[in-house]
């Protein structure tokens, strides 16, 4: 279940201290922008120490530096024998850099005997080329289990200023989902970079949800609760995908092959939509 994913910066002891009390699905301890130059090393070390001791009851990503950057390797080495649930790989612009990532990810749990193909992968992907390309970058290797749209960066690259109504960044969402759901993965929406602006949040997330998208990434925990909230269902979806299996199964005992609700068909993508409900719905109630 991953309807939110909140950023916490790898060099902060307070924020990863607190990461499991936030109220997010996912977590991301972040090596890459959070974080200066002159403090890689010790935050990599600190994020490290986190995972293996603070007992995270929630899905844990760490977002590692580019591939392009002098610093990979080292996070990869640091961060892998904690076997974190997935590595966040960074300004992702096709398949190759999956490839090369996820081979030195098996390097090093075979050196080290931890189970190979274990920790996943969610490629952040944040340039134009990287969002052509998203369906190549999505089904990669059988590491990724989702993909995830950086807006601003996206925006910047394309010349364009990033704006609240994010008309700039709907080709891209679009791209994004429909790569995602062709591979067979996860897609997570950018983050809502207004903090006090709960409102435009609530709204931005319910645009995302009706493109398909996962759930959101936040880069404040003052936004996890309007985006889990946004991304549950209701207790009328509930009821009503109870509604759809109970008919079916009805259907089923006395034979009818032909069934409706309400006044309405039941076909096949009706009944998957009811399963996905009741599934999301029994994984809130059950916690991670």
């Amino acid at each position: 279940m991953r309807r939110s994913m909140l950023f916490l910066p790898g060099n902060s002891p307070n924020m990863l201290l607190n990461a499991n009390i936030l109220g997010s699905d996912s977590v991301i301890l972040d090596l890459e922008d959070a974080v200066a130059p002159t403090e890689k090393d010790s935050a990599r070390i600190l994020v490290r120490n986190a995972i293996q001791s603070l007992g995270y009851t929630k899905e844990v990503i760490v977002r590692m530096n580019p591939i392009d950057s002098p610093y990979w390797e080292k996070d990869l080495d640091t961060i892998v024998p904690v076997e974190p649930d997935m590595i966040m790989p960074t300004k992702v612009s096709g398949a190759k850099d999956i490839q090369i990532i996820a081979e030195y990810i098996t390097k090093l749990e075979t050196e080290l005997g931890l189970e190979v193909g274990k920790i996943k992968l969610i490629p952040l992907i944040e340039t134009a080329l990287g969002v052509e390309r998203a369906f190549e970058i999505a089904s990669a290797d059988p590491r990724v289990t989702c993909i995830f749209l950086g807006g601003e960066d996206f925006t910047a690259d394309m010349r364009c200023v990033r704006t609240k109504p994010g008309n700039e960044i709907f080709y891209a969402r679009s791209r994004m989902v429909v790569a995602a759901r062709a591979a067979g993965v996860d897609v997570m929406d950018t983050p809502w970079t207004d903090v006090e602006d709960i409102e435009g949040l609530i709204e931005d997330t319910k645009l995302a949800k009706s493109l398909g998208f996962s759930g959101k990434a936040s880069i404040s925990p003052r936004h996890v609760a309007a985006i889990n909230e946004v991304f549950s269902p209701t207790e009328a979806e509930i009821q009503y995908a109870k509604d759809v299996m109970d008919t079916i199964e009805k259907a089923k005992a006395e034979g009818k092959g032909v069934v409706s609700l309400r006044g309405k068909m039941i076909d096949a993508p009706i009944v998957n939509r009811a399963r996905q409900v009741l599934e999301m719905a029994e994984a809130i109630k059950g916690g991670r």
